[in-house]
Order: C-alpha cells, then sequence, then structure tokens
C-alpha cells in the first residue's frame, strides 16, 4: 500500500500563488507516474498535471503557463507550484500516484486539500 498526504492548500487572493506537496509512504518502491487533479464544486474531478518517473511533464490546457509540477524522487514527493491563480479554480486538489509491482499496475489517491481563491 502507498499512501499519499497532500499539503499546502489554503485561501489566496486572485494572482496569488502556492505550493502544494505530496508525500508518499509505505510501499513506494515502483512509483513510477505522479500527478495531480482537482474538483470544484459540483464538477467532476479533473486532471492538473502529471509528471512520470523519467520526469515528463503533462498539464491542463488551463493551467499550463501558471502551474509547475515537479517531484524529489528521493524524498518519494511531488510538487505543485501554482501562480496567477484564480477565483475558477477553487478546487479540492487531490494527489494521484501509479505503482507497477510483479507485473500489476496499481492506482493510489490522497486525502485531497482546500485550495480557494477569492476575487
Amino acid at each position: 500500500q502507498v499512501q499519499l498526504v497532500e499539503s499546502g492548500g489554503g485561501l489566496v487572493q486572485a494572482g496569488g500563488s502556492l505550493r502544494l506537496s505530496c508525500a508518499a509512504s509505505g510501499s513506494t518502491f515502483g512509483i513510477n507516474g505522479m500527478g495531480w487533479y482537482r474538483q470544484a464544486p459540483g464538477k467532476e474531478r479533473e486532471l492538473v498535471a502529471t509528471i512520470s518517473s523519467g520526469c515528463s511533464t503533462n498539464y491542463a490546457d488551463s493551467v499550463k503557463g501558471r502551474f509547475t509540477i515537479s517531484r524529489d524522487n528521493a524524498k518519494n514527493t511531488v510538487y505543485l507550484q501554482m501562480s496567477s491563480l484564480k477565483p475558477e479554480g477553487t478546487a479540492v486538489f487531490y494527489c494521484n500516484a501509479h505503482r507497477r509491482a510483479c507485473g500489476r499496475d496499481y492506482e493510489y489517491w490522497g486525502q485531497g486539500t482546500q485550495v480557494a481563491v477569492s476575487s
């Protein structure tokens, strides 16, 4: 099992910045892709950004140029640096990780961290 714990959420004014962190613990051997998703009130969960074990990144069009995903494999931690935040970006942000072990694929989710952007 892998446990993902997010931190760094909070309330920020429009145009501001926040940095989210997600630390993985437990059976972290075999973790490859990690990422961030968000779910706004009344909406479905959506992809924000992903990063592979080789540090290839992918971003939703809505955050390109404003958000940066990175990871520290030694610390089993993934980060999301968010800048130029918009009020419509208010959402619960979830950390996601994929692990491959013994020929099987596993997916894990964190409990979420709230990001609120005031206008």
